[in-house]
């Protein structure tokens, strides 16, 4: 388990969230992303998620509401890293996972293009 600040990891969240190609960051819309420290317990290994209505599946009627909301868990991903580069490495991984959601892309197919 790697030790690190709030302030430390939300740094790591940032830059990885700086490493999205800005044709992709232009088309992202109405989404927010937070750090958060734990999962619910009924999915205590959880290391993202998103919740809201994926841009595919958005339609005339999407107006005024809540942004999406993408959430990057701190302990979790600590816990399975033993070094800094591995901590970029997994919240990478995952801020990119959770985003893909966004643009509608589903788990299985993050798995085959190495995102899962």
């Amino acid at each position: 388990m790697l030790e690190m600040s709030r302030d430390a990891f939300e740094e790591l969240v940032s830059d990885a969230l700086d490493q999205i190609p800005p044709e992709l960051a232009r088309v992202m819309d109405n989404v927010a992303v937070f750090v958060e420290d734990e999962p619910a317990q009924t999915d205590p290994t959880l290391l993202g998620l998103y919740e809201g209505t994926p841009l595919t599946e958005r339609g005339e009627w999407y107006a005024g509401v809540l942004p999406d909301r993408i959430t990057i868990y701190m302990g979790p991903i600590l816990r399975m890293v033993d070094t800094p580069d591995e901590a970029v490495d997994e919240i990478t991984t995952t801020v990119v996972h959770e985003i893909a959601h966004h643009f509608g892309i589903e788990d299985e197919r993050l798995h085959e293009l190495g995102w899962g």
